[in-house]
């Protein structure tokens, strides 16, 4: 019986890997395919040669370098400042005493539960009174902090022991020394997962690029992939080719850090 679950548990498992999967890897291989290849009815599924010409068109159709390196830029930027933060308020609320402190950690708890969506135009309105439109800082200020984020390390820096801290101040080492010195190391995994979750985030976001930005020196890859489709009419080969330029650096990074992200969700809450 424990033989049979188990050959069924495995069959599912390699059915969804299968559903899973199949888009992603038909999408690679339709950017290697000719037109008709592409639009063939049956569709073809292998192409008869790789047309490794389909990403060289669509650079020369569309910037997608700027686009790249658009995105590489605000991702980037938006990753640290976001870890910075969320670093420093995780300390401060698990190691720090201070007026109203469960207040705040109210305050947080209830902010989770408000939708992104019913606060995108509340952002809007306050980037276009500030005069960001159609600018870097647009696409960058109100994503320089996670409350998601703060509160998963809260969880996580509860696991370590407060002695440490109060080792380090016996010793003399300030606040920033102790942060710097010792619960950064200590929290490695953590700050590593809060830091690639953000980065995928930023990556793919879409709604608010849009939103502040209609300039094509502004735009992001998923934005200027929109753009493209519309742009490019029936080339759906080209389309495929742009679609999987968007997708690859992504995927790579989360390949090489995957042990990392595992390591900070797994040890998230457990005490030390």
């Amino acid at each position: 019986m424990k033989h049979f679950v188990t050959v069924i548990s495995l069959t599912f498992l390699g059915i969804m890997a299968i559903v899973t999967l199949f888009p992603f890897i038909y999408m690679m291989l339709a950017g290697l395919m000719t037109y008709s290849e592409a639009t063939s009815i049956p569709p073809t599924l292998i192409p008869e040669t790789f047309q490794w010409s389909n990403y060289t068109e669509v650079f020369e159709k569309a910037p997608f370098l700027r686009y790249f390196l658009n995105t590489v830029f605000v991702s980037s930027v938006t990753t640290i400042a976001t870890v910075f933060t969320a670093i420093l308020a995780a300390f401060a609320l698990t190691s720090l005493e201070f007026k109203f402190k469960k207040v705040v950690m109210g305050i947080m708890v209830s902010l989770l539960m408000v939708p992104y969506e019913s606060i995108i135009f509340t952002n809007y309105n306050t980037i276009s009174r500030m005069g960001l439109l159609n600018s870097y800082s647009a696409l960058i200020i109100p994503f320089l902090t996670s409350i998601f984020y703060i509160y998963y390390l809260y969880g996580y820096l509860q696991s370590i022991s407060s002695t440490f801290y109060k080792a380090a101040k016996i010793d003399g080492a300030s606040d920033i020394e102790y942060i710097r010195k010792i619960l950064v190391p200590m929290s490695k995994p953590a700050l590593v997962t809060v830091g690639i979750l953000t980065f995928i985030s930023s990556w793919n976001s879409f709604l608010w690029p849009l939103l502040v930005t209609n300039e094509k020196k502004y735009r992001l890859l998923n934005n200027g992939l929109s753009a493209f489709t519309t742009e490019s009419g029936s080339a759906v080969h080209l389309q495929m080719a742009a679609a999987t330029l968007t997708v690859i650096p992504i995927l790579i990074i989360y390949l090489i850090f995957r042990k990392e992200i595992m390591q900070g969700v797994a040890k998230n809450g457990i005490k030390g």
